[in-house]
Parts: structure tokens; C-alpha cells; sequence
């Protein structure tokens, strides 16, 4: 069983044990429901394993809102100065089980027997087409040309004297 596990959330690592809470950046997990984070290391009693199949069952806590961060700009003798700044958007989870065997996802597969498939039915025979039209040999009708161009308006050349 492993002691401590990383995690991937968010985009962020986090090195977790069992009983921890952790702030994170908000899921889309509804509180009071479980979810099963990327492990992406196990370690503890000395034996480190980079490719674990162990499962890491997280539960979701809270969506609390973070400390408020004030953003102050200032720019001396000219009067310039803006106030801005936001709460992050936070989950609150807590760690309830490490060590837990994943399924493999080639387990379902082989536990699921492909569906034979339903045997094609038999097509109609081809209906004979009509008679097609014969074409007319006859010219094309007449195209419209573009009207032509109007000459561009001259001036007058200037007088030298």
C-alpha cells in the first residue's frame, strides 16, 4: 500500500495521503460526490512507482470562493491610479482512499462480447429508368456581353506661354 501519491488536477500536481484536503482550482464535480484524479506516482516504504495502477478516490467538500486579491497601479506625478482584483474560484477536496485497484480499462473490453451483426437484407431488384429526354442538338442560347466601357474624360492640356 502506498503512503503518499501525486496527483494530476487542473493542470497542477499535488502530493496527497490519505485524510488530506486540499484547495483546489474549481471542478465541475457537484459537492458530496467522489471522483478518481490522474495518479501519477506512488511512493512510501521506500518503494517508488512511476506506472502505479492505483486508484486514488477524492471527495469533493466545498466550492468555497478564495482570499480576496486587491490589484493597485500607480504611476507617481501623473495621476494615474486603477484598483482592480478578484476571489479565485476554489474546490475544497478531501482524500479518502489511497491504494484502491483501478480497473483496467482491458478488463471491461474483455468482459464485453462483441454483438454480432444482424444479417443484411436481401435488396430489391433495380427498377428500369424511363426513357431520358433526348437532347437537342440545337445552339446555345444567346450569352449577354458586358456593356463596353465608357472613354476615359480627357482634360484639357494646360497652355504655355
Amino acid at each position: 500500500m502506498a503512503d503518499y501519491a501525486i496527483i494530476s488536477l487542473g493542470g497542477k500536481q499535488y502530493r496527497v495521503r490519505e485524510g488530506d484536503r486540499l484547495l483546489v482550482n474549481r471542478l465541475p464535480t457537484d459537492e458530496g460526490k467522489t471522483f478518481h484524479p490522474d495518479v501519477l506516482f506512488t511512493g512510501g516504504n521506500g518503494k517508488p512507482n512511476l506506472s502505479p495502477r492505483i486508484q486514488v478516490t477524492a471527495k469533493v467538500v466545498g466550492s468555497p470562493l478564495g482570499p480576496k486579491i486587491r490589484i493597485g497601479k500607480y504611476k507617481a506625478k501623473k495621476g494615474y491610479r486603477r484598483h482592480t482584483g478578484f476571489r479565485a474560484k476554489l474546490t475544497e477536496i478531501e482524500i479518502q482512499s489511497i491504494g484502491a485497484r483501478s480497473t483496467s480499462k482491458e478488463e471491461p473490453a474483455a468482459a464485453a462480447k462483441p454483438k454480432p451483426k444482424p444479417a443484411a437484407k436481401p435488396r430489391a431488384a433495380a427498377k428500369p429508368r424511363a426513357a431520358a429526354k433526348p437532347k437537342t442538338t440545337g445552339t446555345k442560347p444567346a450569352t449577354r456581353k458586358a456593356p463596353a466601357r465608357k472613354p476615359a474624360t480627357r482634360t484639357k492640356p494646360t497652355e504655355t506661354k
